[in-house]
């Protein structure tokens, strides 16, 4: 058998050999590949900051992955990392601030948390024999729910001592890459030097022989499910670091990069093969692609299409591998499979490093500047008809005043928004406008376009512990209070109201539950019966107002915290809507104002978000060209019912 696989491989040639590297490195390959194309199409990539950002943009995911590939190559799965990074940095932040809990044991109760999760898991797959996506799946929603009773839906501030490690050693090499560095160098030793390490390679090529063999597959497990929760701990510190502030909604779907992080570096998820490097190189490739994409202006929507395709082509080349014998990646090994194979694999990766060099010298290097200034426009999110619509006034004022403008979505994540924010900061643009994901993460992202010397513009929500050159925003506290006033005149002073708010965690959300607060205190008479969170999605406005009219019945009017709230409540009422509940929303959406005009809605708080956009723009540039700008510029907002929305325009 050894001598006709010897003998086919000789027979094989070079083609042969250099197809067989490319399959035992196809993370690597794909790295380099990546990195060449990135580096051809924008002039911008192949700078050191940027570099050192995509270092930066990856340290999270690739210290989550690192505990993945324990459960991975013990083929076992863990849905729930994501969750435990925010809870264990909420515990973190909660106990050294709120209850004077000396720092040092702070994180010491982080990361026992971060165990404590991995040990439930893998108690209830060992020993309660759920499955692993069963188990795993249950902690996630546990450990999220832990982090918004904790934290109370709020993000708190981070011990400054910690917050250290979102830093930068000597002005340019950032923490949170060498603390990924050395997880990972933890990684590789626990999965190529010990016992446990030999363990998970076993169980996860045949569990039932692991455990007639005299291994203790059991406790092997536990231990296995509590690594993972410690590098999740570890990742929530690093990500709370970055950020100034735990944030109870942070690293939410991010167990999902963890997992592509693994699978794209080489592991099966068939359990027994997996190493430490594959998942940093398979972490890269993802940063390199948001990166990228990010400074080549592509769509966030189209992005998420992007990398799903990298993660079926990964998958695939992990079968076509197998199909063809590749080596494994086993326990220990390096890049290649021997030392002849190590050294053409970093010849290749020399060679092509040289090629990159010079392509983008050729491409880029007699390029003349842009004419037309860059402006980066950072939203929270796209998935939302307001901010859709800041953005359709941004680029009609900015193809009114000559404005090269790049958009971007953070999709509600604020460490996402950081890097979208870092990008453009490296990549030398102009003028940056934010909106923010969260007023208190976007701080330091904004230093640092401070000491670049890059006007800032905020829109919509302010910017906490960093300064803006303006803020351009409605205020949502006082448009809580004209949504409350307006409800409460309609029942005329009296009667039973509920309340669906915004995403917990969000700026916008406390704001504007903040100014329903305020303008409730005038009319003694209005009962609030519940207040529940919808996340300003339409389908859950929908669903929990059903749930709610199941409580409470006799319910007469609803102020939803935006208008795709309203129009899920509206859904659920049915013919009560306009009727015998008066439902008041927020934001003046064109869906919004529809349902003003039909009746069903009575009111919308309109706060033109076309005009704030229109208006971010337009200061942008006047900061850029050192114009004068006033440090707030209120649009004001406008409570548009029946009698009114024909006259009115967002």
């Amino acid at each position: 058998m050894a001598a006709d696989t010897l003998k086919s491989t000789t027979g094989a040639g070079g083609a042969a050999a250099v197809r067989r590297l490319l399959l035992d490195n196809g993370a690597l390959t794909a790295l380099i590949v990546l990195v060449v194309a990135m580096s051809a199409l924008s002039g911008d990539f192949l700078t050191t900051d940027n570099l050192l950002n995509v270092g930066v943009q990856a340290a999270v995911t690739a210290i989550l992955a690192f505990g993945v590939t324990f459960v991975i190559v013990s083929a076992g799965i863990d849905l729930s990392v994501g969750s435990v990074a925010a809870l264990s940095a909420t515990v973190l932040a909660w106990s050294a601030t709120q209850h004077g809990v000396p720092v040092a044991l702070a994180v010491v109760l982080a990361v026992g948390t971060g165990i404590a999760a991995g040990l439930v898991n893998g108690f209830l797959i060992a020993y309660g024999k759920l499955p692993p996506f069963i188990a795993t799946l249950a902690m996630l929603s546990v450990a999220r729910g832990l982090s918004l009773v904790i934290s109370e839906g709020s993000p708190i501030a981070f011990p400054g001592s910690v917050s250290h490690l979102g830093d930068t050693l000597g002005g340019w090499l950032p923490v949170p890459v060498l603390v990924m560095v050395v997880m990972g160098l933890v990684a590789a030793f626990v999965l190529g030097r010990t016992y446990i390490g030999r363990s998970m390679y076993a169980i996860g090529g045949n569990e039932e022989a692991a455990r007639l063999s005299g291994l203790r597959v059991k406790k092997q497990k536990l231990a296995i499910y509590a690594l993972s929760g410690v590098f999740a701990a570890a990742a929530g510190v690093v990500l709370a670091a970055r950020l100034s502030s735990a944030q109870p909604q942070a690293a939410d779907g991010y167990e999902l990069d963890a997992i592509a992080a693994v699978v794209i570096g080489g592991a099966s998820l068939a359990g027994g093969t997996g190493k430490a490097s594959g998942t940093l190189v398979g972490a890269l490739i993802l940063a390199v692609l948001r990166n990228g994409l990010n400074l080549l202006n592509v769509s966030a929507f189209w992005q998420q299409v992007v990398i799903g395709v990298v993660i079926a082509l990964a998958v695939l080349l992990d079968t076509v591998r197998r199909k063809a014998g590749a080596t494994p990646a086993a326990a220990g090994a390096g890049l290649g499979g021997g030392k002849g194979r190590q050294a053409a694999t970093y010849g290749l990766a020399a060679v092509v490093t040289v090629a990159i060099v010079g392509a983008t010298s050729f491409l880029h290097g007699g390029s003349s500047p842009a004419a037309d200034p860059k402006v980066g426009l950072a939203l929270s999110t796209l998935n939302n008809p307001f901010f859709v619509q800041i953005q359709a006034g941004a680029r009609a004022e900015a193809k009114k005043l000559g404005v090269d403008l790049t958009v971007t979505d953070a999709q509600n994540d604020a460490s996402q928004q950081a890097n979208q924010l870092q990008n453009f900061t490296s990549s030398g643009f102009d003028s940056i406008i934010v909106n923010p994901v969260d007023s208190d993460a976007a701080g330091n992202s904004v230093k640092a376009a401070g000491k670049a010397e890059i006007p800032v513009i905020a829109v919509d929500r302010g910017v906490n512990k960093a300064t803006v050159d303006a803020l351009v925003a409605s205020d949502n506290v006082a448009g809580g209070e004209l949504a409350a006033k307006t409800v409460a005149e309609k029942l005329g002073g009296t009667g039973k109201i509920v309340i669906l708010q915004g995403q917990a965690g969000t700026s916008a959300a406390r704001e504007r539950a903040e100014g329903f607060a305020k303008g409730l205190k005038a009319y003694p008479g209005i009962q609030v019966l519940a207040q529940q969170p919808a996340d300003f999605d339409r389908t859950k406005g929908l669903d929990v107002m059903s749930n709610l009219l199941q409580a409470h019945p006799d319910v007469q009017g609803v102020i939803a915290a935006n208008d795709e709230m309203a129009l899920g409540a509206i859904k659920a009422l049915g013919a009560k809507a306009g009727r015998s509940v008066q439902v008041v929303g927020f934001d003046g959406t064109p869906d919004g104002l529809t349902a003003v005009e039909q009746g069903t809605l009575y009111a919308s708080v309109a706060q033109q978000p076309s005009e704030l956009g229109r208006i971010a723009v337009d200061n942008a540039l006047r900061a850029l060209q050192g114009k004068k700008v006033e440090e707030t510029v209120k649009v004001p907002v406008k409570v548009v019912t029946k009698e009114n929305v024909a006259g009115f325009s967002g």
